[in-house]
């Protein structure tokens, strides 16, 4: 059985920082691409980052590159997402994605709230 457990989300100020983090289990973690997405209240949900576990190779989207950091501990087949300088734009639910291109399977974590406010 999949399962992706994120956690670390809360409630920041603009400036902080937050990592997230995305426990994955029933899966070979090297097949997949591990990705964060964000849901905010009338938009659809976007990827911010993703990071392919067999080679490390990662992309962000525009609004986050430089800010947030997507990283992975193959021991623990664990993903994070280091998030600095937080601006309330960055406020949604987060969730965690496994997609597992060779079997074209794409699983969805429970999602984490993080919310950017003063």
């Amino acid at each position: 059985q999949v399962q992706l457990v994120e956690s670390g989300g809360g409630l920041v100020q603009p400036g902080g920082s937050l990592r997230l983090s995305c426990a994955a289990s029933g899966f070979t973690f090297s097949n997949a691409v591990m990705s964060w997405y964000r849901q905010t209240p009338g938009k659809e949900r976007e990827s911010v980052a993703s990071i392919n576990v067999f080679n490390g190779r990662a992309n962000y989207a525009d609004s986050v590159k430089g800010r947030f950091t997507i990283s992975k501990d193959n021991a623990k087949n664990t993903v994070y997402l280091q998030m600095n300088n937080l601006k309330p734009e960055d406020t949604g639910v987060y969730y965690c994605n496994a997609n597992i291109v060779v079997f074209r399977n794409v699983y969805w974590g429970q999602g984490t709230q993080v919310t950017v406010s003063s």
